[in-house]
């Protein structure tokens, strides 16, 4: 087995934001941000973009990343999961025993945090994955849902507790996921006991989903770059 595998999916039917993945963020196609924090990592034998389109394959190669192959049409549909797409390309390339799906969609990833992935993974044999997580900045469980009849608690029982009395929850940060092979493989899922949080500060984490969202996170670039915590 040879050193670390990154596989970044790709594809290129988005829908909320066309062209996502190869849309300028701050004056970069937006999946050059995922390939060049990879590349800083300094830990990986190997970066792949798995992709069913070929201008964001080429935009890849431009980024010194690796395309091997196009993704299949079946595993390129608005329905196929995440772990699908990687346990493909972790069957097209055996050489390697873990592997780090990175999102082709995280502009605010530090490639000291790629690192911390893979050292907590390594360092924890009983743990299939490694992924990063972030609180959320309300307690859930003090919720709104809004309805015809006006706003409502999500869930009514915990209307009156104090928000200190509530366990804090966490989210998926949506940036990375280390996983063993054979976890990739055979499916193992992630959000179980058998990954390990790699938690990252709130300002560092952000959805994007929509032109707000978008907006958002080139900010917060910005603000990350002036401040010296994320270099460009």
């Amino acid at each position: 087995m040879t050193g670390p595998l990154a596989v970044i999916p790709a594809r290129g039917g988005s829908k909320r934001i066309a062209g996502k993945n190869i849309r300028l963020f701050n004056g970069v196609p937006m999946i050059a941000w995922s390939i060049r924090a990879a590349q800083a990592a300094g830990c990986f034998a190997r970066i792949v973009v798995s992709t069913d389109d070929e201008a964001i394959a080429a935009v890849a190669r431009a980024e010194g990343a690796d395309v091997p192959f196009m993704r299949d049409a079946a595993l390129a549909d608005d329905y196929t999961g995440t772990s699908a797409v990687v346990a493909d390309a972790v069957s097209r390339l055996p050489a390697h025993e873990i592997v780090c799906c990175l999102y082709a969609t995280a502009p605010l990833l530090a490639p000291e945090t790629l690192r911390e992935g893979l050292w907590r993974l390594q360092a924890s044999p009983r743990h299939e994955y490694a992924f990063s997580v972030c609180a959320f900045g309300f307690p859930v469980q003090r919720a709104l849902v809004l309805g015809e009849s006006g706003v409502a608690p999500l869930y009514p029982e915990h209307a009156g507790t104090r928000s200190q009395d509530l366990p804090v929850a966490y989210q998926d940060a949506g940036q990375f996921y280390w996983g063993r092979r054979q976890a990739w493989l055979a499916g193992t899922p992630v959000f179980s006991g058998a990954s390990l949080p790699i938690i990252l500060p709130r300002h560092r984490v952000q959805d994007i989903d929509t032109e707000e969202d978008w907006h958002r996170a080139e900010l917060m670039q910005q603000v990350l770059w002036h401040s010296g915590e994320l270099k460009r």
